[in-house]
């Protein structure tokens, strides 16, 4: 999974990516883009490591990418080469909005922002919108074929582009298959990020129901602090902010949720490991995120629930009580199986 970084301005981006990844680089320039890559926390993993004692144990991991501005470019705008037409192969966006106040920055406007930002993403498709719909169309008085289902939704595309609504607000058009190589931004999940004061951990107040379902908030300069210390301070600090968990935790949780992604597990001698999917991912399918040997010699999924193996102790005695099922290539995965494939080439 790959998270982009995105949002105007002095919103605190860095900090932001720096918070989430612990990957501080001081006097970075501002030109470079970034990339960090965490490992997923997972007391399952944990607690199924123990059991198995493999040699090898494997945590899901998520990347964050934080664009550069390109030389000459405004951060921020300019839709030609604005830093985030670098994050359209990114799974999701995070917009940071900036909820703070300090010397030199006019007061805060999140609901504002929020807006603007999502504003130049539109803009951002339609312009490739209207490229592409201009080539069809030249390519048609040339005598060449056209697709005319990819023509249909890239119309679509325009129609909701042009009244200013994202194509996300439209799952099933966001999600068309003939649509994923232009990747647009405005399709992609969004998660808004509302940069808060150190003391402040509430939502904005102007904001709306729909920024709050599909928003949080952060306290990112308490939490890039607390990147930079030891197990022991950051548990102190944490307690001493009334923070619950990290905002790496929070972040993560929210992004599964907003991808609609979930885990499962391969264990044995060899490794323990955590595999991400998304919901609903048929086992045929699931098989091929680890190989697509398995999947061309699918056989049978053997799968166990997490909270069955817990109950029984042991996959053994999971097996004894009947809670180890054999199931086909249709089978919808779900969060917490442990799955052993069978295959044959």
């Amino acid at each position: 999974m790959r998270l982009g970084i995105i949002g105007l301005a002095q919103a605190g981006k860095t900090t932001v990516f720096e918070a989430l990844t612990g990957n501080l680089a001081e006097g970075a320039h501002k030109g470079e883009s970034r990339i960090g890559t965490i490992r997923v926390p997972d007391e399952r993993i944990d607690i199924l490591s123990r059991l198995y004692t493999p040699r090898k144990t494997i945590y899901a991991t998520v990347a964050y990418f934080l664009p550069g501005v390109p030389g000459g470019a405004r951060e921020g705008g300019g839709r030609e080469q604005s830093p985030w037409q670098q994050t359209r192969d990114c799974d999701a966006l995070i917009h940071v909005v900036r909820n703070f106040s300090g010397y030199g920055f006019e007061a805060p406007r999140p609901a504002a922002d929020a807006a603007a930002l999502d504003q130049e993403l539109i803009l951002a498709d339609l312009v490739v919108v209207e490229k592409r719909l201009e080539r069809l169309e030249l390519d048609q008085k040339r005598g060449k074929k056209a697709d005319p289902e990819e023509a249909a939704l890239l119309k679509a595309c325009h129609a909701q582009l042009e009244k200013e609504l994202p194509l996300r607000e439209s799952p099933a058009l966001a999600a068309a298959p003939q649509l994923r190589g232009f990747a647009f931004l405005s399709a992609k999940p969004l998660l808004v990020l509302f940069n808060n004061e150190d003391d402040d951990d509430a939502f904005p107040a102007s904001v709306g129901p729909l920024q709050r379902a599909n928003g949080m908030v952060m306290r990112a300069k308490l939490e890039h602090e607390l990147v930079q210390m030891s197990a022991a301070e950051a548990a102190e600090f944490l307690a001493e902010f009334d923070i619950a968990e990290s905002a790496m935790d929070r972040v993560i949780k929210k992004s599964y949720d907003l991808l609609g992604l979930i885990s499962f597990f391969t264990v044995g001698e060899d490794e323990v490991r955590a595999w991400t999917v998304r919901r609903a991912t048929a086992a045929l399918d699931a098989a091929e995120v680890i190989h697509s040997d398995i999947k061309k010699g699918f056989i049978r999924a053997e799968v166990l629930a997490y909270q069955d193996l817990m109950a029984a102790g042991s996959h053994a005695a999971a097996r004894k009580q009947g809670t180890v099922r054999l199931e086909g290539k249709t089978y919808e995965m779900r969060d917490g199986d442990i799955v052993n494939f069978r295959f044959n080439l």
